[in-house]
């Protein structure tokens, strides 16, 4: 494809500093190739991908040049960095440097194609070639913006031809189920590939988001044959996340037919599906556990959903004398957990309140709401909210545990999963991305003590489970 950054080659020494590291490591090596939006370094000593680093170097003959950065990948060739927050003052040190170092040759820097000397445009590519102009930098910022949107435009005619011919496939038996899934896979991995490096070049949420939006309006006719992805692109519920759309996961039967059967098989097996399913039996044991080790534990079930974590431990409940507390703010999500555990036994011992769990930030009020707990839980609810809020709200469910008493808080690693997936493809993005760093400081500035916290993961270990312990 057309290259969209104006860059050059460069051997330029630069410091490098992890955005994460609680000490201030920095390593030094080389930029390779600079470009208006990013840099190839030489390799780092084991640089994790998309990692928040910071640069530091000083271009020859111009001056220092400083800025934070983004590692997008490593591969043989060295580290691809790209350039966040860039200031304009930043941005024009940048520019002196690279037109001073293009080539004489006048050739273009985005095809490669030979130019006259007089040229303001490419005459293969068409794009602005004048480095001369003082509107150059406004210009390419433009041509940049709507280069990365017909690439995303082109992508998404792609995959829906893909899409057709799929169908077309299916409909006339050519191909068994396994190859049918497989080709479906391969279709949606291509595009979210596509997507992840539409985001990386553009880097402007806005634009980012116009374009999601697009895409959905595009698709819908296709991916409303999948129930679970039409669920997941429209919410009925009202909210993201809601307890019929992770029932649906949890079952794990396609309910569709047609392309959608397919659909709804490769939602089932996406990489957050299969974690999701593990984060409930491994939440279930983990229960089970404090119901077998207390007496007459206390419980409260944050945003409870469908309670499937309580159903099939109900003899445990019961023969502990548990006192459970569910708290949701759908009175369906109630109201369905209730005709579950009705026929368990163990209703005497379940309390449902419809409540907004995010009137839990204030101690006092959940003092008096719910007292002191053994035992403070919530399967995914803490995903969905920001991070100062979240440590105001951890900071009040620690101190209502009970001597002795947990809260078990699982989250999402960014790391393990791709974001893409579910703002592309599903319109899922009302959880937060956020990585293990993100979730100690999150716990630090909540003022629990770093010892009072275990680490411990579900099966695929894209989910992690913070277990907090209060003081005995």
């Amino acid at each position: 494809m057309l290259r969209f950054d104006v860059r050059c080659n460069a051997r330029i020494p630069v410091t490098v500093l992890s955005a994460y590291s609680p000490k201030g490591v920095r390593q030094r090596t080389e930029i390779k190739n600079l470009g208006l939006n990013g840099a190839l370094l030489d390799p780092l000593s084991q640089p994790p991908e998309k990692e928040l680093i910071r640069l530091k170097a000083h271009l020859p003959n111009i001056g220092d040049f400083e800025t934070d950065g983004m590692i997008l990948r490593k591969d043989e060739d060295g580290v691809a960095v790209r350039f966040m927050n860039l200031d304009k003052s930043s941005r024009l040190t940048l520019w002196r440097y690279i037109k001073g170092n293009l080539s004489s040759e006048k050739r273009c820097p985005y095809c490669n194609s030979h130019n006259h000397d007089d040229t303001e445009r490419c005459w293969n590519c068409g794009r602005n070639v004048d480095f001369g102009s003082e509107k150059f930098l406004d210009i390419h910022e433009e041509e940049l913006r709507q280069g990365w949107v017909d690439y995303i435009d082109n992508a998404t005619d792609e995959l829906l031809d893909r899409m057709h011919d799929l169908e077309e496939t299916i409909l006339s038996r050519s191909a068994d189920d396994d190859e049918i899934l497989d080709m479906l896979e391969r279709i949606l991995d291509d595009f979210l590939n596509k997507a992840e490096r539409f985001e990386e070049g553009i880097n402007d949420m806005t634009v980012i988001k116009r374009q999601r939006a697009r895409f959905h309006q595009r698709t819908n006719h296709i991916f409303s044959k999948g129930y679970i992805y039409n669920r997941t692109r429209t919410w009925p519920q009202g909210y993201h996340g809601d307890y019929k759309t992770l029932e649906t996961v949890y079952r794990n039967i396609p309910l569709s037919d047609g392309l959608g059967y397919y659909l709804d098989l490769a939602a089932l097996r996406s990489t957050l599906a299969v974690a999701v399913k593990n984060r409930i039996r491994k939440l279930q044991d983990m229960i089970k556990d404090e119901l077998t080790n207390r007496s007459r534990p206390s419980l409260l079930n944050i945003a409870c959903g469908s309670c499937r974590e309580l159903v099939e431990i109900a003899p445990e409940i019961m023969e502990s004398g548990a006192d459970i507390v569910c708290v949701d703010n759908d009175e369906d999500a109630l109201s369905f957990s209730y005709s579950r555990l009705y026929h368990t036994g163990v209703m005497p011992q379940v309390e449902f309140r419809k409540y907004n769990a995010l009137r839990m930030f204030d101690y006092e009020l959940a003092l008096s709401d719910f007292g002191k707990r053994d035992v403070i839980y919530s399967a995914g609810f803490f995903d969905y909210l920001p991070s100062d809020f979240l440590a105001k709200m951890f900071s009040t469910l620690y101190r209502l545990l009970k001597p002795g008493g947990k809260l078990i808080a699982p989250f999402k690693d960014a790391r393990r999963y791709r974001a893409q997936d579910y703002h592309w493809i599903t319109d899922w993005d009302g959880f937060f991305q956020r990585r293990e760093e993100d979730f100690r400081d999150i716990l630090k500035e909540a003022g629990i003590p770093e010892g009072a916290v275990t680490e411990s993961r579900e099966e695929s270990g894209v989910i992690i489970f913070y277990t907090i312990e209060a003081a005995a």
